[in-house]
């Protein structure tokens, strides 16, 4: 009954195979992550989370939302594909080099010398050229809702990587930063271009359509400042860290924070699987996506609230995993357990605003909330270390999700007071 239900449900379906790519992406990340944190060390791997959070700040201007924009014009009109999706492979071509030619000028302010330049060019390389060619390939398939080829991307991927981890432990060299760099580049490139092949074939190959990415050039940038604050919001305390405090104090919250992440992959599934059935659902205003959000708040809750519990309860085991270099990060890891529940609430009611059309509103409170975050890491991390980055973050995810939520109750008391305006103008009539 229940295998009958998740057949004929597009949205259970699409979710199961969101959590079995993201399951098993968690998997394969959980191994390589181990093999990285290991081989590197705490302050090699904070030298490399250093960059790597550098990066995912502006990485998400190399598409320029194009991908977002994928997901919401295919979602209501799949005849369109063509060219939206040569739009943003031309635009993640054109834009991608200038921005890792401005990573290396702002890397050699922002980051610590130690961190070795060609690091800095090979995850640069990596996360903003052929990661956002990933990227844009996922949305593709995510636009029509074929989460199956989403999660074969998502795995691809994590296998790819794992290969590159494998790499280092074998190749006979120091498991230096910068080895690991030039095979985690090479790792998302073969990821990338075996993505973009698969579109091609099974979706069609890319137009171009100048004018309409013209038309739209303000609405992509929207995304791309959201996904950008989203990365100063989530990895700013990083860089920051390598930069005020140690690189092996930006390692050690680093790894603690990873686990965050793998315990919130469940509630990103259903996110994720949902989010272009929010654009279908807004496209009637801010009440249809409100009223989508509430039948998946109670379930994506509860789960956030669990994995908190489990968090805490379960954080010791991480020195057994990844050395005695990592032992603060269990303090670390019970700081941030609330996060995957506070993040639940954040994300729902951000895709509330985001499919009723009020992208730009999201992009200016997250925005708004990542400068807050970062001028006061300015003031805890000098002063308590990555437990400063800890509160910084806790107080920030708190902040948006309660703007983000007071924002949703504005528009739709605005909406409902136009609705009551023009049902009496109707009767009068």
């Amino acid at each position: 009954m229940v295998l009958h239900r998740i057949k004929n449900n597009l949205l259970a379906r699409n979710t199961l195979w969101t959590f079995l790519g993201m399951g098993s992406r968690i998997g394969i990340q959980a191994v390589y992550f181990v093999i990285i944190a290991r081989a590197l060390g705490s302050e090699g791997y904070g030298s490399f989370v250093g960059v790597a959070a550098l990066v995912a700040i502006l990485a998400p201007y190399a598409s320029l939302g194009t991908g977002n924009l994928i997901i919401k014009h295919v979602s209501r009109d799949p005849g369109v594909f063509r060219r939206y999706w040569g739009n943003a492979l031309a635009m993640t071509l054109f834009l991608g080099g200038g921005l890792v030619v401005l990573v290396l000028v702002v890397s050699r302010f922002l980051l610590p010398s130690a961190v070795p330049t060609t690091l800095i060019v090979t995850v640069s390389l990596s996360d903003i050229v052929f990661a956002r060619m990933l990227d844009v390939s996922s949305q593709a398939f995510q636009g029509f809702q074929r989460m199956e080829r989403v999660a074969l991307l998502q795995v691809l991927f994590s296998i790819s990587r794992l290969g590159a981890a494998l790499g280092l432990l074998f190749i006979g060299g120091s498991n230096s930063p910068e080895e690991w760099g030039w095979l985690y580049l090479l790792s998302t490139a073969v990821s990338a271009l075996i993505a973009m092949f698969l579109v091609c074939k099974e979706l069609g190959f890319p137009g171009l359509d100048l004018s309409s990415l013209r038309s739209e050039v303000k609405e992509g940038f929207y995304f791309a400042v959201s996904l950008s604050a989203q990365g100063i919001h989530n990895d700013i305390d990083k860089t920051m860290l390598a930069r005020l405090s140690t690189l092996q104090a930006a390692g050690i919250y680093a790894a603690a924070y990873r686990i965050i992440d793998v315990a919130f992959a469940p509630a990103r599934s259903l996110i994720y699987a949902s989010y272009a059935r929010f654009f279908q659902h807004g496209a009637n205003g801010i009440n249809g996506s409100f009223n989508y959000a509430k039948k998946l708040l109670p379930i994506a809750g509860g789960y956030g609230l669990f994995a908190g519990c489990v968090l805490f309860v379960t954080a010791p085991i991480l020195p057994y995993v990844l050395g005695d270099d990592y032992r603060v990060a269990v303090e670390a890891i019970r700081w941030l357990a609330l996060i995957p529940l506070i993040r639940v609430f954040q994300y729902f009611g951000a895709n509330v605003l985001t499919g009723a059309g009020y992208q730009g509103i999201r992009s200016l409170m997250q925005v708004s909330v990542a400068v807050f975050n970062g001028i006061i890491n300015l003031y805890l991390i000098p002063a308590y270390s990555w437990q400063g980055a800890a509160v910084a973050s806790l107080v920030s995810d708190g902040l948006l999700a309660l703007v983000v939520w007071g924002a949703v109750w504005h528009y739709r008391n605005i909406s409902t007071s136009i609705g009551t305006i023009s049902e009496g103008k109707s009767i009068a009539d």
